[in-house]
């Protein structure tokens, strides 16, 4: 009997050691990689040292939302005032129209910007001229790296209602000037369109380096069953790309309230604000622009926007798991 107890007792002991010893291997086993590759850990210190500082440590700002904010008590000393900020933005009468403004310019350049890479991606993945082939590469690359504010200047130099070259091309058919930037019916062809232009080759790059990991043999059986073109597209590129077209439309659906902020306020003025004020460009001016600039009030809008973001992205992210069996996470 006392060897029995013996033997149970020192069982005992063993299971309750185990994931001691468990939590022992797993971190020199974790030790062990930091030394082998020490060079690669202290390569990641910056990047984690960016994020750290400018990602999260910002986060704490956001508390200004909940306070009514002052500058002279600081954030910590500024007087709590919790949900008063966003009940005010929803009742706000630029709620509807900023929200409106928003959804309606971010899915129209959606739906323009998202398929368009996928189309010239599998257009230049056929072509067999390779000198056509890279001009039409770098024809369409080369404007992303016009910056913003150039873009912004050809379209007033261009669409000018006496100077630009587009009017003086309709007054030559008979045709009256017309003011394209003044008018807030342009306002979303015009912002989506020319993104449009600058964005399209560059984006058309990741869909150009998924098509060339697609395995050859593929292609090569259907081509020996007799397959057309459409058919290898159909059958082989677009599934084979689909899993980061969906990863892409996911992170694009979650920042559907996030307008490019430089580019909406300088196309802005007071005759296409009925449909170029959207929330990036009501916070800077709540925030900044004005006269006695509202912080909280800003800090409330700006995280009312990252909050249906993130739902938005959240709720993407489900639906592309549950029918379309891809997803971030």
């Amino acid at each position: 009997m006392d060897t029995l107890a013996r033997g149970e007792a020192a069982e005992t002991i063993s299971s309750e050691q185990a994931p001691r010893r468990r939590r022992r291997s797993r971190w020199s086993d974790a030790r062990r990689q930091i030394r082998h590759g020490w060079q690669l850990y202290l390569m990641l210190l910056l990047p984690v040292a960016y994020v750290l500082v400018f990602q999260y440590w910002p986060m704490f700002g956001v508390q200004i939302a909940f306070r009514n904010y002052n500058v002279v008590q600081g954030i910590t000393g500024s007087p709590w005032v919790g949900l008063q900020n966003f009940e005010r933005f929803i009742d706000s009468y630029m709620f509807w129209p900023v929200i409106r403004n928003t959804i309606v310019l971010q899915s129209y350049e959606l739906v323009a910007t998202f398929p368009l890479p996928i189309v010239l991606a599998l257009a230049l993945n056929y072509v067999r001229l390779r000198w056509f082939k890279r001009s039409v590469q770098m024809i369409t690359y080369a404007p992303h790296f016009i910056s913003t504010v150039v873009i912004v200047g050809m379209l007033f130099v261009l669409l000018d209602p006496r100077t630009g070259l587009l009017n003086n091309l309709l007054g030559l058919v008979g045709i009256d000037a017309i003011d394209f930037m003044g008018n807030p019916d342009y306002f979303r062809h015009l912002y989506v369109w020319s993104g449009v232009w600058q964005s399209l080759g560059f984006n058309a790059i990741i869909y150009l380096a998924a098509l060339a990991g697609i395995d050859p043999e593929l292609h090569e059986a259907a081509i020996v069953d007799g397959a057309t073109k459409v058919k290898r597209i159909w059958h082989i590129d677009l599934p084979g790309i689909a899993p980061i077209a969906v990863i892409l439309l996911i992170l694009n659906i979650g920042s559907i309230l996030s307008i490019g902020f430089e580019k909406a306020l300088l196309m802005q003025n007071p005759l296409n604000l009925a449909t170029s004020e959207v929330i990036d460009t009501y916070v800077y001016k709540v925030g900044l622009a004005s006269d006695v600039p509202q912080f909280s009030y800003a800090a409330a809008i700006g995280l009312f926007r990252s909050v249906v973001g993130l739902l938005l992205l959240v709720l993407a992210n489900q639906l592309a798991r549950r029918f379309a069996k891809s997803s971030l996470w």
